[in-house]
């Protein structure tokens, strides 16, 4: 894409959404990306510039009549994406995208809380990170989150709790404060957390009793396929592998193309088209391909995972073991507005090696599995045989 990231990421919110993943799963650019090569912050800056779609036009054009008047160009942006029947776009504010974009190098700035909203609209803390600010000051999974900076959280989404945790990161970088009303218990008390800039392990190796190994990627973040490619090297040898795709709401498509590099030798990943100009992914030669290897699936696994998915089940390189997959097959490109605000607007689809659309459909497995998927992906490993 020559200088220019596109991206496969859900992202159906609007302002905010990058922060969503971050919060949900403590990752990246809470959205599900799909990038394809290219450095994301010089495209967004304009630094390299293709020919817009005429979608990005109209919304260039509603910002920049926006500024000449004196108004918003970021709300007559959102305006312009609401009208465009464009349910993946979203339009950041400068700030917003800069936390996009640490995340997707796996960084985010915030304190270190993993959460979720319960049925009843409470927000509950379900993880803490080690060494965090939150670890530090005694927060634990199960404390139920009540306010931040005062402000109720009950009942809010997810969405806005994040951006009420983590601030806009012009406004709000790493060092500001934040103070938290908790609960646990019949206990009520105030915490006020210095936010920090904090990293994310994207991809994390475990062994089986057998020796297999369990790789896991919670997105796909740059430096995830290298990350993969080491991981497969040193996996030992004759052994199998589980690649647990669960919950990935994708990423960059160059991260996720890199990954199928590390299991094909070279060939086609997937195919794409840009306002009809029809375009292709292929892995690098070089991969491990005599290893058995099972993907790991649900319907949390969207976008650019849906596409290194269907790469590996087309090529006949995995057994795709799980649930349906979420179903998100379009791609979106940045565009730098006149105050720095970021418009991301869909500007085509893509196809597994095969043909198949994604797009509202998703991936099946082979072997359709809810509970207890990764003990059966296990023993389908198992059942492939030994490599050599």
């Amino acid at each position: 894409m020559s200088g220019r990231d596109l991206f496969c990421q859900p992202r159906r919110f609007g302002r905010g959404a990058a922060l969503t993943l971050v919060f949900a799963s403590v990752l990246v650019a809470g959205a599900a990306t799909g990038s394809l090569p290219g450095d994301g912050r010089r495209a967004a800056s304009g630094e390299t510039r293709e020919a817009s779609t005429g979608r990005s036009s109209d919304v260039t054009r509603a910002a920049e009549e926006a500024a000449a008047v004196g108004k918003s160009p970021l709300d007559a942006a959102e305006r312009a994406v609401s009208r465009s029947g464009d349910r993946w776009a979203a339009v950041y504010s400068a700030g917003e995208y800069e936390e996009f974009e640490d995340s997707l190098d796996g960084r985010y700035t915030g304190v270190g809380l993993w959460a979720r909203r319960e049925r009843d609209g409470r927000i509950e803390v379900t993880e803490v990170r080690p060494g965090s600010p939150a670890a530090g000051a005694g927060i634990r999974a199960g404390d139920r989150l009540r306010s931040i900076d005062g402000h109720r959280v009950d009942g809010r989404p997810v969405t806005e709790v994040v951006s009420l945790l983590r601030g806009d990161a012009m406004e709000a970088p790493a060092g500001t404060t934040v103070t938290l009303g908790l609960e646990r218990g019949t206990r009520a008390w105030t915490e006020t957390l210095r936010r920090a800039l904090l990293s994310t392990d994207s991809v994390t190796v475990r062994r089986l009793s057998d020796g297999a190994s369990v790789i896991k990627i919670s997105a796909f973040t740059r430096g995830v396929g290298n990350a993969v490619r080491s991981a497969v090297r040193r996996a030992p040898a004759g052994t199998g592998i589980v690649l647990d795709l669960r919950g990935n709401s994708g990423g960059l498509v160059s991260e996720a193309t890199a990954t199928a590099s590390a299991f094909l030798d070279g060939g086609l990943v997937a195919t794409y088209d840009v306002d009809g100009d029809q375009r292709a992914l292929h892995a690098a030669p070089g991969g491990d391909t005599d290893r058995p290897l099972v993907a790991l699936v649900d319907g949390g696994t969207m976008s650019a995972a849906e596409l290194l998915t269907g790469a590996l089940q087309d090529r006949g390189r995995a057994v795709v073991v799980g649930s349906r997959t979420f179903g998100k097959g379009s791609v979106q490109m940045p565009s730098r507005l006149p105050d720095g605000s970021v418009a991301e607007l869909t500007v085509g689809h893509y196809r597994t090696p095969s043909g198949r659309a994604v797009d509202g459909t998703g991936i099946t497995p082979d072997l359709d599995v809810t509970d207890g998927a990764l003990e059966r992906a296990e023993t389908v490993l198992g059942g492939l045989g030994d490599p050599s």
